[in-house]
């Protein structure tokens, strides 16, 4: 059984900077490809940053150069991360990790219908 666990969300300054972390076990979890996707209120969830099996980044516009995804392994659980730098205001939103299945081919890494396991979400607030 795989669980995705998030870590790090709060409020922050506008300018600021956040960590985002996402625990992911279970059976040696592994998957073709890992993300963020957040919500803000009133809007629909969208894709964030996203890390596949070979390493290889995507990265919305609205926050390329801002954020930085990776991802670390060890035996017993992968860690996704989501370094948020120079945060704005319209980074306000609660934030997901998904995880894809390991074998999976993906189609799309922005559909949200992509991924198998999510976690419950972390809030990150700017002002």
């Amino acid at each position: 059984h795989v669980q995705l666990v998030e870590s790090g969300g709060g409020s922050v300054q506008a300018g600021g900077s956040l960590r985002l972390s996402c625990a992911a076990s279970g059976h040696s979890y592994s998957s073709a490809c890992m993300g963020w996707f957040r919500q803000a209120p009133g809007k629909e969830r969208e894709g964030v940053a996203f890390i596949d099996q070979y390493g290889t980044t995507t990265y919305a516009d609205s926050v390329k150069g801002r954020f930085t995804i990776s991802i670390s392994k060890d035996d017993a659980e992968n860690t996704l991360s989501l370094q948020m730098d120079s945060l704005k205001s319209e980074d306000t939103a609660m934030y997901y990790c998904a995880g894809s299945l390991e074998w999976q081919v993906i189609h799309s890494i922005w559909d949200s219908n992509e991924y198998a396991y999510w976690g419950q979400g972390t809030q990150v607030t700017v002002s």
